[in-house]
């Protein structure tokens, strides 16, 4: 069997992948909202890379009137979709030394069981990469991909607040959990976070809230300022974790603080907009903004730690209602070398 690796989000794509929002029992008042929201996404993405959105059997016609006619970057196709979390429920996409890509369907149950009926989202992953004409690999634990971060280059971070939780894999020692995400994806070094979101219980803690690298050796990581803040001593502990690692070629990591964060009134709640959830896509980062004054420095910094890139800020606030930002309803996939190219 070729020996796979996950390759860093920063990674030439193929396009980008998404799912249509249509469950009224998750969104309620918010399901307009939501659904411009999305649409907002992935054109704001389409202006870098090719996106691809799944709509559930019958909408898809509702899909392409909000996202724009064919030929403005996005196609819609349908599948049959329980929920529109395409970061958690698509496949995880891998590549081998010759540029063959196949894809990881790990098992999916809804973030312990918050949701049903889950059943098609735990399928869609196969029913996807038979669409994409890719090798499928199998596996038995549930893993949802905004529980890791990977640079390309062997490590991988993730949080023990969503990984070790009950209601995932209870049946999986830590050990035996690594050792999955080792052969599945191709990683050699494992850095734990003790600590995802506080507020984030849909998700029980996923690190792409939290902290995500930005190239080989970076990581960007949220550290709010404010000391009332519900993270500010957690997200200090997961700093000081970042501090002891080294990566899995030795190197210290350089870590870019986002001390900005974002809280505003939607639905008769407030919620909060975590500008860590933004998604790589080639020659540029789409992240989720509130709104706010602190949206610019939040981006500004961003930009930092993505050089080379254009910065675009998409309003969120109806999709963090639903638990997520902008990488929690996107996957990328990862462009594959052709059998010319690999023959030259």
């Amino acid at each position: 069997m070729a020996e796979y690796r996950m390759p860093a989000e920063w990674t030439e794509h193929e396009g980008c992948l998404m799912a249509w929002p249509t469950r009224e029992d998750l969104w309620g008042s918010v399901l307009a909202d939501v659904k411009e929201e999305y649409a907002n996404v992935a054109r704001a993405i389409a202006a870098f890379e090719p996106v691809t959105m799944v709509a559930p059997p019958g909408h898809a016609e509702d899909a392409r009137a909000h996202c724009g006619p064919e030929g403005s970057g996005i196609t819609v196709i349908e599948l049959p979709l329980d929920d529109s979390w395409f970061r958690d429920s698509a496949p995880i996409f891998v590549l081998d030394g010759d540029g063959n890509r196949a894809g990881v369907d790990f098992r999916f149950n809804a973030w312990g069981g918050k949701h049903h009926p889950f059943a098609a989202d735990d399928r869609i992953s196969a029913l996807l990469l038979d669409h994409l004409g890719t090798e499928r690999i199998a596996s038995r634990m549930i893993l949802e991909g905004g529980a890791i971060t990977v640079d390309g280059e062997g490590t991988l971070i993730t949080t023990e607040q969503c990984l070790l939780h009950p209601n995932r894999n209870p049946d999986l020692t830590r050990e035996e959990i690594e050792a999955e995400l080792k052969a599945r994806l191709g990683v050699t070094k494992i850095i734990w976070l003790p600590y995802g979101g506080l507020l984030d219980t849909e998700t029980d803690g996923h690190v792409d809230g939290v902290c995500a690298f930005a190239a080989p050796g970076t990581v960007v990581i949220s550290l709010p300022a404010d000391p009332t803040h519900p993270d500010h001593v957690r997200m200090r502990a997961n700093r000081a974790v970042l501090e002891a690692s080294t990566d899995a070629r030795g190197r210290r990591l350089e870590i870019i603080e986002v001390p900005q964060t974002a809280f505003a009134e939607l639905a008769d709640g407030e919620i909060e907009v975590s500008y860590l959830n933004y998604y790589i896509a080639n020659g540029g980062v789409v992240v989720p903004v509130a709104g706010l004054p602190q949206d610019e420095e939040a981006l500004a910094v961003i930009a930092t730690a993505h050089p080379g890139r254009k910065v675009v800020g998409v309003r969120a606030l109806a999709i963090a209602f639903g638990g997520g930002g902008v990488h929690c309803i996107t996957q990328q996939v990862p462009r594959a070398r052709t059998a010319a190219a690999r023959a030259a």
